[in-house]
């Protein structure tokens, strides 16, 4: 696809692209508060979380909801998110939510299991379930979870939310100390180099 202009309806799409999210997020979550299953929201959405308590303007937006749960609920998840409409996917050896029989598993809900290790080679494992705290609508993993979090899966989309944490003054040159020297070594190369 060549596009060489905008649509004339470019606003109201990404609006309806946030919009979508949102409440994807929002029926995810109060599908598992409803059927009491332990979680934490993470990844874009806990970025966003954090950053919006600073800096409204600075949030940016992710295509997809992250949550945490404790593998031993997984089954009390899918009751709790099969009861909202959500079908129970595994793709590429990762369990997920797609909203519906149209849904597609790249914009659907990703899980993280709690105290584990995403891939074998990760330095550190997830962060608990009691890692996070209670939002107005719901729970974010702790500040200190999601940067540990973004530190260990390394990507350039974790990179950019790192630097979005500390452009909003969240994450400061003390922070380093608070993880092992791999991750601290990774942090204050972020620090070091705000312009990549």
């Amino acid at each position: 696809m060549n596009i060489t202009t905008l649509r004339p309806d470019t606003l109201e799409r990404v609006e309806r692209a946030v919009e979508n999210v949102t409440k994807l997020l929002l029926k995810a979550t109060s599908a598992l508060e409803a059927g009491q299953v332990p979680y934490a929201v993470i990844g874009g959405n806990a970025v966003a979380a954090w950053v919006s308590q600073i800096d409204e303007l600075a949030v940016r937006f992710t295509r997809d909801v992250d949550i945490l749960i404790q593998r031993s609920d997984l089954e009390s998840a899918k009751l709790a998110m099969a009861a909202a409409g959500f079908l129970h996917a595994e793709v590429a050896g990762v369990d997920l939510f797609i909203d519906g029989p149209n849904g597609k598993p790249s914009q659907g809900v990703h899980l993280i299991f709690a105290g584990e290790k995403v891939k074998e080679s990760d330095p550190a494992p997830a962060p608990s379930i009691t890692d996070s705290y209670e939002g107005a609508k719901y729970r974010v993993v702790s500040l200190e979870g999601l940067v540990r979090m973004k530190l260990v899966a390394w990507r350039r989309k974790d990179q950019v939310h790192l630097l979005d944490l500390i452009g909003v003054g969240l994450i400061d040159r003390t922070w380093p100390a608070k993880f092992p020297p791999e991750l601290a070594a990774r942090l204050q190369h972020v620090l070091d180099t705000p312009d990549g």
